[in-house]
């Protein structure tokens, strides 16, 4: 009898079919997942590997939806055979629900994105890692409308550009706190490791309103990652055949009712490379460490309280391939040599009060001992920073009041500060108050105002409004007007300002500059079933600046003269990103940007130097699945830009050519725990020299031994100097590193 039954039941058990597979998202395995078949009623839970399976009685043709927190939900259509163990895997990553990714930088408290009134563009860790680099400096080159700029051929001090604007206009945050900021823009930049960062966040255009002074052509928000998120160890390693070596470490641990987050980044790049025959480095030595920690306390009822510091060492230098530390600040052998040491202290504290008050901080301290060849730079700056915010819903009233106490020292030993700033200790105490009324589900309104009192400039007043339409849950317009101000230090002006090649000359008592911004942005996202994700968003742009701070490179070329422009200056344009990705593993996400910058004295038009019309970047990203093989091809493209000549004999190039730089990336995940990946930068194996006769003018006579100079203080040509130039490493922009391999390996413990 027995063995009739189970005779009887070989039948049904060989009709038994299943459906199982893996659900990912940006490679990495989603836990939690809903699987469900709807018309069975059968629902089951991915594991924590991301793995699924259903047992399914019946053939038949099936709608199979993966649905997770986050994530939009996607749907696959199934065809069941009879006893068939069918495979079927999602990919989330074009499903990730990213209009409600929560920001901050726009209105300085958490919102979803798409209930922003201020545009912010958001970029993840997994945007940067298609073009793997050792700093967020060098990251930003792939997010269109921001340009890191490099300022010096010789020691590669940068700054960031945002549509057009120099660093000085960029002001740089951690977790919402004005960190990076004038000293630090030129080197302290470098030192921050992508390990680190949870997310940036980018607004274009003033944020004087909330974020003060030097918010005026935009702000970048770098969000650390909470520790509580992070992974138990992580590590990231990889090196180039330049030489270069950059290490990643990351580890959690507990401590109390603390979590605590490590992080320890090493840059080594000790080779010394002149590919060009001037006899100088092409590209600055480095040796670099930062050590972060960051703490998240658990206090009762969920209140926030986080701690974080940072400290960073490095040791950088270029000039003659010769030169050595013996020769560090002297007249024999040029060489830049720069010590940079910078520590920081970063905190959030929730007031333990009904009402949401929260109480901010930062302290940094930064000290600069620097050789320019026989000229020295030794500089410090300490900025202390407080701000106590009080976030209030009152019916359709959403506001944020908040105060602000910005203390700066800042000391160095150059003529500029002398002459410009003779004040050591600047006090900025400032209020704000900023009401966003929703007028609408799908109208929205904002309107803020700060009031700052600069201890060396007085009041400073700056306004900004905007207005947010939500056609529908695809399509939102939003428009932004405001006004922005900074006061000026020259040090971050330009490098040329330190380096001694020229002379800098103050022509007046310098005011602080004023911008009046207008930005229109219009958003659109669409999703279909099948996986497939299209998303454009576009802006136009326009700023006015009263009191432009110009550095004239034109009238004596042995001189930086700085002055307000007695006129005005606009810099106005056109940007675009699309996203597309499609269910089979392609991904495109291409950018471009159209801008005219320039200044208007006297009824003339100026282009603005080192500034390129157009430009674009791209990123194409294809996922072979059944290898586990991810491809990424990264690039951007610089139409022409004004450059810096010394003269109307100087035979380099006025204006750059268009130029790209372009990247490949082959990455291997198919282990658990390691990911392996390498590829080639600088596929078309282009450097600024291309084209020109030579980079650095008077490589020959770094100290200018040579030069003669005629009674009006005009450099003379002469058979040595033919062209009649001084020494000068500032005509740049692009890096200088030719075509060379990368290899690398990322190793996680979750």
């Amino acid at each position: 009898m027995i063995l009739l039954l189970l005779a009887s039941s070989l039948p049904v058990a060989a009709q038994l079919s299943s459906v199982s597979g893996r659900v990912i998202s940006e490679g990495n395995p989603v836990p939690l997942v809903n699987i469900s078949i709807g018309e069975l009623g059968l629902i089951t839970k991915t594991d924590s590997a991301g793995f699924y399976e259903l047992s399914i009685g019946k053939t038949g043709s099936y709608q199979v939806q993966a649905s997770a927190v986050g994530f939009k939900k996607m749907l696959k259509s199934i065809q069941l055979k009879s006893g068939e163990r069918l495979r079927l895997d999602f990919d989330l990553s074009n499903f990730q629900n990213d209009l409600n990714e929560v920001v901050v930088t726009g209105t300085l408290k958490e919102v979803n994105r798409l209930e922003s009134p201020v545009p912010v563009e958001v970029y993840t860790p997994a945007f940067f890692r298609k073009n793997p680099t050792p700093s967020i400096f060098d990251a930003l080159q792939n997010v269109n409308g921001v340009r890191p700029q490099l300022n010096c051929n010789i020691c590669n001090t940068g700054d960031i550009h945002i549509n057009g604007l120099e660093g000085p206009y960029t002001m740089i945050l951690i977790d919402g706190m004005p960190i990076v900021s004038s000293l630090s823009t030129v080197y302290g930049l470098s030192g921050i490791p992508n390990s680190l960062v949870e997310q940036i966040e980018i607004v274009k255009g003033p944020a004087s309103s909330l974020y003060g002074s030097e918010a005026v052509g935009g702000l970048i928000n770098i969000i650390t990652k909470k520790p509580q998120n992070t992974d138990l160890f992580s590590a990231d390693i990889f090196g180039t055949t330049y030489k270069e070596l950059n290490v990643d470490l990351g580890l959690k641990t507990k401590v109390g009712s603390a979590t605590v987050l490590t992080g320890i980044n090493y840059f080594k790049f000790g080779n010394i490379v002149d590919h060009n025959h001037d006899n100088f480095t092409d590209v600055t030595l480095q040796d670099r460490i930062s050590v972060f920690q960051k703490w998240n306390f658990q206090r009762q009822e969920n209140r926030l309280f986080t701690l974080a510091g940072r400290y960073l060492y490095e040791d950088r230098w270029g000039g003659e391939t010769n030169w050595n530390k013996s020769y560090r600040g002297g007249n024999e052998v040029y060489g830049e040599s720069i010590y940079t040491k910078r520590w920081e202290l970063i905190g959030n504290y929730q007031l333990p009060l009904k009402e949401k008050l929260f109480f901010a901080f930062s302290f940094n301290n930064h000290d600069q001992d620097s050789r320019y060849g026989d000229k020295s730079y030794i500089a410090n700056q300490k900025v202390a920073f407080g701000q106590l915010t009080w976030d209030k819903q009152i019916k359709a009233h959403d506001l944020l009041v908040g105060t602000a106490l910005r203390y700066t020292y800042y000391d160095d030993n150059t003529p500029a500060t002398e002459l410009n700033n003779p004040a050591k200790n600047i006090l900025l105490p400032g209020i704000f108050v900023q009401d966003e009324l929703h007028l609408s589900s799908k109208h929205t309104v904002l309107a803020g105002f700060r009031y700052d009192y600069n201890s060396l400039h007085g009041s400073i007043l700056t306004p900004r409004a905007a207005f947010k339409w939500k056609l529908n849950d695809q399509n939102i317009l939003r428009l932004n007007a405001g006004t922005g101000f900074r006061v000026v230090n020259i040090f971050t002006e330009d490098h040329a300002a330190l380096t001694g090649a020229r002379d800098v000359v103050i022509a007046t008592k310098l005011k602080p500059e004023k911008t009046y911004n207008v930005n229109l942005n219009y958003l659109r996202k669409m999703y279909a079933a099948d996986g497939t994700y299209f998303g454009i968003e576009t802006s136009a742009f326009y700023t006015y600046f009263n009191n432009r701070i110009i550095g004239d490179f034109d009238t004596d070329p042995n001189k930086i003269i700085y002055d307000n422009l007695d006129g005005y200056a606009v810099s106005k344009g056109l940007t675009a990103n699309l996203d597309l990705a499609l269910n089979n593993g392609l991904k495109v996400v291409l950018g471009a940007t159209y801008q005219d910058v320039a200044t208007y004295e006297h009824g003339i038009k100026k282009q603005q130097i080192l500034t390129e019309k157009f430009s674009g970047n791209w990123a194409v990203s294809y996922k072979i699945r059944s290898l586990d093989l991810g491809i990424d091809y990264t690039g951007n493209i610089y139409s022409p830009m004004r450059l810096p000549l010394l003269g109307p004999l100087d035979p380099r190039a006025e204006f750059s050519p268009v130029w790209s730089i372009q990247n490949i990336q082959f990455t291997y995940s198919g282990f658990k725990r390691f990911e392996f990946y390498g590829g080639i930068k600088n596929l078309l194996n282009w450097t600024p020299n291309r084209g020109n006769p030579f980079i650095i003018a008077g490589a020959n006579d770094p100290f200018d031994k040579k030069v003669v100079y005629d009674d009006h203080g005009k450099v003379k040509p002469t058979e040595s100097n033919p062209y009649g130039l001084t020494f000068d490493p500032n005509y740049v922009y692009g890096p200088n590193q030719n075509i060379r391999g990368f290899f690398g390996m990322r190793y996680t413990i979750k």
